[in-house]
């Protein structure tokens, strides 16, 4: 009987750990499609046989599904502030269990650099990020966890090594930081945000909005941060107007609630 593409979903997950159930089916199923039809092969069974024995159409067939619209460690420089000035700080003000958004999370790469930055300072049970997006499919992808070496350039050696598994010239996260991440769709100008936050990380994203648009934002996570929290912008922005907004600024794209 020939292989349907629930039978292929699973011989893939056998195969590589990448759970094609995260994915929008609809999309993923006929993208896949035009795949195998460009290998010239016809079937599922006779694509799986094939990737298991052919290690660049194996290679071709994962970097098809690494898709990647964000980097880890964007700014290397900024995240050296957080860990050497911002973390310290939250973690003596608030203690270990710090209530941290990443807003417009994109594919998961900043929610998951937050858990690895933040493992150098507390046990990784200590560790829950909120990670959101208005993107239903790039939360899929970042469920998935898998990016390509050009994203994960700037991740710390040492983080690397411990944390990611090569698949084909592709790399997986590993289960321990995904589980520290909850994903949850959310649109910033419409839906009611977390409130009582110790840390809001959303970067190079309001670059997109109207300053009308962007001064509402700034304020609602002005709202949505405990007393003295901190919102990490990215490098491409600047809030002008940050006292009127109720922050002082605490390091360059770092502003910090003023009450």
């Amino acid at each position: 009987m020939a292989m349907d593409y629930e039978g292929f979903k699973k011989s893939v997950y056998e195969l590589t750990k990448i759970d094609l159930s995260s994915y929008k089916e609809k999309q993923m199923k006929r993208r896949i499609d035009t795949l195998i039809a460009k290998n010239e092969i016809v079937g599922y069974d006779a694509y799986v046989k094939a990737i298991q024995t052919d290690k660049e159409m194996f290679e071709g067939f994962v970097n098809y599904l690494t898709i990647n619209v964000s980097e880890f460690y964007r700014n290397p420089e900024q995240w050296e502030i957080l860990d050497k000035n911002v973390f310290p700080d939250l973690i003596s003000r608030y203690g270990k269990n710090l209530k941290i958004w990443s807003a417009a999370c994109s594919t998961g790469d900043e929610p998951y650099s937050l858990v690895m930055a933040l493992s150098r300072h507390l046990p990784l049970s200590n560790i829950k990020i909120i990670a959101t997006d208005i993107d239903k499919q790039v939360i899929a992808k970042a469920k998935v966890g898998l990016y390509n070496e050009k994203s994960i350039a700037s991740v710390p050696k040492d983080l690397k090594e411990k944390y990611f598994t090569k698949i084909g010239s592709s790399y997986q996260i590993s289960e321990e930081i995904k589980s520290r991440v909850e994903f949850k769709q959310h649109n910033l100008l419409k839906d009611t945000y977390p409130s009582d936050c110790h840390l809001i990380v959303c970067r190079n994203v309001l670059i997109y909005f109207t300053e009308e648009a962007k001064q509402d934002i700034y304020k609602m996570f002005n709202s949505a941060l405990s007393s003295r929290g901190i919102l990490f912008i990215g490098s491409t922005e600047q809030i002008m107007n940050y006292k009127e907004l109720n922050y002082d600024r605490y390091k360059s794209f770092f502003y910090q609630k003023s009450n």
